[in-house]
């Protein structure tokens, strides 16, 4: 049984597939901790009241007062409205339902921006040039937060003298820039089914799906397979195939749009990659075209070669963030 502390709080981490939770509370030193960690799967609650009362009926009679939600989705009003999920709620009438004093909602690739503060050397692997200073060192600096998961989440983060100033954003809808000829072709053979190709179409769970079926027509081979798992399967057995020729498109494109997001946000500090799908194509994304195409920028090129990109391979970098962001409201900080 987990035990309850007057300090502690509920955090979640809420996407369009997984709905993950656990109790936050604060080490010795200040640093956000996690316990009782547990995912299930949104598809099998009506609502994300419903998947929150069944983790919290887990812990027994004991209950956290507060808490901080991260979800996948712009946090701009009481209203949420997730972008790939079914779901949606009234902040208030949640914090009402799950009997919160309190209760914080943030986007969630801003609470992955919360988490780079708190990550360690063993958290995170270089792509290409390393580095010796992660963002939480105490230096100031700029950073990109971006991944795939079910969608393209990006966030930004500036620390200033230890503190963390994080920026919200929908930076994974932006527009696809094809960046040569044949990208140009794929792009004309999605517009037939979609009037506008945001960065998301493509480098996201469904966005492997469209850009193997835009290979195959652009390619003339007959598309064979239907889901992202099969693709990333077939990949892996046979790299030649339409399905490994996507797999590595997929990892440069991804660069090409990490190395826009630093041109953007000035992030000379480096990128740190989340999303599930970063977990599960690292290998691909080590060995493959993503530093090129992350450097590649014209003019720029010299000073992208020294920019970090920093794969986070901590388990669960949302929710560490959202107790992180939950720590910042507490008195004595």
């Amino acid at each position: 049984m987990t035990v309850i502390s007057p300090s502690s709080f509920l955090v979640a981490d809420i996407g369009g597939t997984n709905a993950r939770f656990a109790i936050a509370d604060a080490d010795g030193q200040g640093r956000p901790t996690l316990a009782a960690i547990r995912e299930l799967r949104a598809s099998e609650y009506p609502t994300l009241a419903a998947a929150a009362g069944d983790y919290l009926a887990s812990l027994g009679t004991e209950r956290p007062r507060t808490g901080v939600f991260a979800v996948a989705s712009p946090v701009t009003s009481d209203a949420i409205r997730f972008t790939n999920s079914p779901w949606s709620f009234s902040v208030r009438a949640l914090q009402t339902e799950l009997a919160l004093e309190a209760l914080v909602l943030i986007n969630d690739f801003a609470a992955v921006a919360h988490a780079v503060a708190n990550l360690r050397r063993d958290d995170v692997r270089a792509i290409g040039v390393d580095t010796t200073t992660l963002a939480g060192d105490g230096g100031d600096g700029h950073y990109v937060v971006l991944g795939p998961g079910t969608g393209l989440g990006v966030g930004a983060l500036a620390r200033r003298g230890g503190v963390s100033i994080v920026i919200e954003t929908e930076g994974g809808h932006v527009g696809f820039a094809p960046g040569n000829a044949y990208e140009l072709k794929l792009l004309e053979a999605l517009w037939r089914d979609h009037p506008r190709i945001s960065a998301e179409r493509l480098l996201s769970g469904q966005g492997l799906l469209n850009l193997y079926r835009a290979v195959c027509a652009v390619d003339g081979e007959p598309a064979s397979v239907d889901t992202p798992e099969q693709i990333s399967r077939q990949a892996a057995a046979a790299p030649e195939s339409a399905c490994g020729r996507s797999v590595a498109l997929f990892c440069e494109l991804l660069g090409a749009f990490a190395g826009d997001a630093v041109l953007m946000h000035g992030a000379w500090g480096g990128v740190y990659l989340a999303g599930g799908i970063t977990q599960k194509l690292l290998p691909w994304i080590e060995r493959g075209g993503f530093r090129g195409r992350f450097e590649s920028k014209g003019r720029f090129e010299t000073l992208m070669k020294r920019v970090p990109v920093l794969a986070i391979t901590h388990p669960q970098p949302g929710l560490l963030g959202a107790a992180a962001r939950g720590l910042l409201a507490r008195p004595d900080r």
